[in-house]
């Protein structure tokens, strides 16, 4: 049997690849602090992720984002001009709600306390990365996030996230990112990492 190496060359993610997307994330969030909170079962975890992130991808950032694959890693990245465009319609918003069923005023909660604290100037957003944790240390989650900062210099803009695992801060941190905020989710919510990067060619190698 001829063997297939996977690839960590990002590449265009596209609706098309709306299974892989949503199967890949569903793996890389199972032990996210947030996606636990807001999925608290962990017998039906893993398909309510999928659901999940098969919305957020199809119906917000697929349209007004730039997502980026590997075969094992996801980014999406809300540039600018997409970002008034990418705030979820209502028909979004409720089918978000059903999956999240008891859970949905706490996420409605913790999206707006982070939007209080999303920079007003122009910015590259990186509303999530994640990969496969079979294929971690591969370099994949690094490609992604190196191609969007590109992007972002490019442009000569700063580039935002605000993730929730405390042990992926220093590898944001070595890609040019600093922590300038905490931010502590409404009820008993976990804690959110504002972290910024300034536009420049000296980040991460």
């Amino acid at each position: 049997m001829t063997h297939v190496p996977i690839t960590n060359t990002p590449k265009t993610a596209t609706i098309d690849d709306a299974q892989l997307v949503s199967r890949t994330l569903a793996c890389a969030f199972d032990d996210d602090p947030m996606m636990r909170w807001f999925f608290p079962d962990d017998s039906a975890r893993e398909a309510a992720l999928g659901r999940y992130f098969t919305t957020l991808f199809t119906r917000q950032y697929a349209q007004h984002g730039v997502c980026e694959r590997t075969d094992a890693a996801v980014a999406f990245w809300v540039p600018p001009e997409g970002q008034e465009k990418a705030v979820p319609d209502a028909e979004t918003v409720q089918e978000l709600q059903n999956i999240l069923g008891d859970r949905a005023l706490l996420f409605r909660d913790a999206v707006t306390t982070v939007a209080e604290h999303t920079p007003t100037e122009p910015h590259w957003y990186l509303a999530l990365i994640g990969a496969d944790p079979a294929a971690q240390g591969q370099g994949h989650g690094a490609a992604l996030l190196r191609s969007g900062l590109a992007k972002a210099d490019a442009a000569g803009l700063p580039a935002y996230l605000e993730p929730s695992k405390p042990s992926n801060l220093p590898f944001y941190e070595h890609f040019g990112f600093t922590v300038h905020k905490e931010l502590q989710l409404p009820g008993g919510g976990p804690v959110l990492w504002a972290m910024r990067r300034e536009p420049g060619p000296s980040a991460g190698v």
